[in-house]
Formats: structure tokens, C-alpha cells, sequence
């Protein structure tokens, strides 16, 4: 599924490449030693002004055409303001501006919310997810956000054009063969129906990757109980390793057409917000679009199983 494609340095820094996708990224353990992201025990985000605020949010956020905003649980979902999909929507997670700990409830009222904003719209979904201003969130308060876009993001055209010829040639699906290898592998966190594993070729720090066996946001209701139980797992982990900052995106493929795609969420731990705007990602990652990484998927694995999280 993916090779080591040189070792340099005494093996310190790998090259690896993901043979489906022709993805690459470099791997760079000893940048570790930089200690660029501080645990951030302490930080406060003021709920001053805050939008999502429930003494703000019925005037200071849209509604859809017809007046309403979906409400389930705490969770409320209205159009994006400022869009850059068809359907772009907001979600607000909780009536707290600030929380110290998801409930599994709130996680799944959310992504509840969220497939019913974009049902019925003709597109490639996905579910995406700022936690905190370094990891992208110009709200700080814990929000989703759901999109359905006419053309497949980047990263999910790469996998259906290249997952569609791996069935025609091999007779099986790649997430099928991806599911069996990583539940055997250092990779593998936890999961059966749901598998969460280290992605062997990140394009994030920390990259998790959950396989879902489904293909279309139809068919998320019945997982999303399993969904929003391992992404707590996830987010424990992260915190355990001293990173609260995350970005997270669940995908899909459109409905109509079976090209033998199966969904999956990826989530990758983002630097701390800190005093001195020290990001995690400089000219390699957004120019170059090869992600530096700093810890090895195998170590990632090895670690959350040996603390079982």
C-alpha cells in the first residue's frame, strides 16, 4: 500500500510514498526536538462577541430559505455566510463557548445535524472540523463545518480515479485490502466496523485515518454512534501527547455510482495556539504539497494501543 521510498541520515528522515495515489511526504522524527508546541494548559478563547454564543446566535447567524435552522440536541445548523461550496452549512457543536470535554451525545447530535443540511444536495460531501484559531477556526467556538461541492476535493478525486482502477484490476476494492492490512499492522489504533489506524503516508502531524464501510452520507446514520466514540479516542489521544488543537475531514462519495470508495474521516493534530502565531506548516506543505511530519505512524500506533486509548 505504500513504500519507504529512501532513508537518509541514518534513517532519521524517510521518503514515503502511497502507491495508490502517488501521494508523498517526508518524515522527520529529530524535528521533534524543536518543542515548537507547548502543552497550552491555560489558554482561554473570551467569549466576547462570539456569534455562536446562545445569547447571540438566533441574530447573528443566518437562517436557511424557509426561516429555520436545524436544532438536534444542543447542536444548531445554519447556511455559511460566507461559502465556498454550493452548500456550504454551519453547525454549532454546543451551547458552550468553551469545553474542556466532548460527550459522545454532542459529537453525534452535531453530525446528525449536519447530514441534514446536506441531504438531497447532488454533489461529493464532507464534514469538516477547525478545533481552535491554530488549527484554522476564525470562531473559536467548537463548530462543524458541511459542504457538498460539484467536483470531488483534490484528495477524494485522487482515491476514486485510482480506487475505481484497483477494483477493475484486482477484483476487490482497495479499502477492502487497506481495512485487512491495517488491523495487522503497528498503524492499527482500535476499530472493527469502524477501522482507525495511523495513516502510513500523513498529510497532517499525528494523521488518523477512520475506513468506514459505507460510501455516501446516506448511509452514516447507523455508525454515527461508532464515529463520534473513536474521534473522542482520537482527540484523547492528541491531548495525551499535549496537542488540543485539531482539523478533521470526513468524505464521501456522491450518490448514483458505485466506484468502489469507501468513506473515511482524517484527522491531524495541529500546533497549539500560542502567543507567538508559530505555525505548523511553512513552505514544504503548502508550496511544495509535501507534508513534513514528525512522527511516525508506526510509533503513533504502538503508543495509543500501549495506553489504550
Amino acid at each position: 500500500m505504500f513504500s519507504i521510498e529512501e532513508q537518509v541520515a541514518d534513517g532519521v528522515i524517510q521518503y514515503r510514498l502511497e502507491h495508490l495515489t502517488g501521494l508523498r511526504c517526508t518524515i522527520s522524527p529529530a524535528r521533534l526536538k524543536r518543542r515548537l508546541n507547548g502543552r497550552g494548559a491555560g489558554f482561554t478563547l473570551p467569549p466576547t462577541g462570539c456569534p455562536f454564543c446562545p445569547d447571540a446566535l438566533e441574530s447573528m447567524t443566518p437562517a436557511f430559505a424557509d426561516g429555520t435552522r436545524i436544532h438536534v440536541g444542543e447542536s444548531v445548523t445554519f447556511p455559511n455566510l460566507y461559502p465556498y461550496a454550493p452548500r456550504h452549512t454551519v453547525t454549532v457543536i454546543t451551547t458552550a463557548h468553551e469545553v474542556g470535554t466532548f460527550r459522545q451525545q454532542q459529537l453525534v447530535d452535531a453530525f446528525a445535524g449536519q447530514v441534514q443540511s446536506l441531504h438531497g444536495h447532488q454533489g461529493y460531501p464532507s464534514i469538516n472540523w477547525n478545533y481552535l484559531p491554530s488549527a484554522g477556526a476564525s470562531i473559536a467556538h467548537p463548530h462543524l463545518q458541511g459542504m457538498v461541492e460539484r467536483r470531488a476535493p483534490s484528495l477524494v478525486e485522487r482515491y476514486l480515479d485510482a480506487g475505481e482502477r484497483y477494483r477493475d484490476r484486482h477484483q476487490r476494492t482497495y479499502w477492502e485490502v487497506l481495512r485487512e492490512r491495517e488491523r495487522s499492522s503497528d498503524r492499527y489504533l482500535f476499530g472493527d466496523e469502524i477501522v482507525w489506524t495511523a495513516h502510513a503516508v500523513p498529510l497532517g502531524e499525528q494523521e488518523v485515518r477512520a475506513l468506514l464501510p459505507i460510501a455516501t452520507i446516506d448511509d452514516l446514520g447507523p455508525y454515527l454512534d461508532l464515529l463520534a466514540a473513536g474521534m473522542l479516542r482520537v482527540i484523547s489521544l492528541y491531548k495525551e501527547l499535549g496537542t488540543l488543537a485539531f482539523n478533521a475531514s470526513l468524505f464521501f462519495d456522491r450518490g448514483g455510482r458505485d466506484r468502489g470508495f469507501s468513506a473515511f474521516c482524517s484527522m491531524i493534530a495541529r500546533i497549539n495556539p500560542n502567543i507567538h502565531s508559530a505555525s505548523d506548516t511553512a513552505f514544504m506543505e503548502r508550496l511544495h504539497l509535501n507534508p513534513v511530519i514528525l512522527t511516525l505512524p508506526e510509533d503513533l500506533g504502538r503508543y495509543a494501543r500501549q495506553i489504550r486509548v
